[in-house]
């Protein structure tokens, strides 16, 4: 762990406590719903990918933006496991006195940044530049999987907030790019369905 993230650390330690001692007083239902949630809400991004893709292929826009998104989504877990291999950030649920709703992840398997934030993160932005529908809804999907990664004991706040930032950044630069490649095709190739669609 590095100074800054044990700087981080403290100042979230009463604040994860207190989100641990909650979820003890928390009704069960709510609390499965989130443990259910943290593990596969992720598929939600899948679907709205695969979802925003087929209305662009089906109005007849470029599909290449959609198409990108899943690729775009490997590069920032992949720029995101690098920081977090930087940092080695020991979790929360390792280093202090509670007990999470679900079993600590094994040593060795650093805390910050959070991957599932960094994923759900860089889908929602690059979404949000191909299909602002889809992204309505990931939105949403997105922050509840921040919350629950915090609520079930796998993340100190910090660890979901610097998830959220690379995944945004990486998604929205590699978007922007492709969507750039997108505009030059269709300002320097002759219209055909062909070119158009790629």
């Amino acid at each position: 762990m590095t100074p800054a993230t044990a700087t981080a650390s403290f100042f979230d330690d009463s604040l994860y406590t207190d989100v641990a001692h909650l979820t003890e007083h928390t009704p069960s239902p709510l609390n499965t719903f989130m443990v259910v949630w943290t593990d596969w809400g992720l598929g939600l991004f899948a679907i709205l990918m695969i979802w925003a893709w087929l209305r662009a292929r089906t109005a007849g826009r470029p599909q290449l933006p959609g198409l990108a998104v899943p690729l775009i989504v490997v590069v920032a877990f992949l720029v995101n496991d690098v920081v977090k291999s930087l940092f080695h950030e020991v979790r929360p649920c390792q280093a202090l006195s509670v007990v999470p709703l679900q079993p600590c992840p094994a040593v060795g398997d650093w805390s910050f940044p959070s991957n599932h934030v960094a994923i759900a993160a860089a889908a929602t932005a690059a979404l949000w530049l191909v299909d602002r529908k889809m992204a309505a809804i990931a939105l949403p999907a997105m922050l509840l999987i921040a919350v629950s990664r915090v609520w079930v004991g796998a993340h100190y706040p910090h660890d979901v907030l610097a998830g959220l930032l690379v995944g945004a950044v990486v998604g929205a630069a590699l978007e922007c790019i492709v969507l750039g490649v997108v505009r030059s095709r269709r300002a320097g190739a002759p219209a055909e369905p062909e070119t158009l669609l790629l």
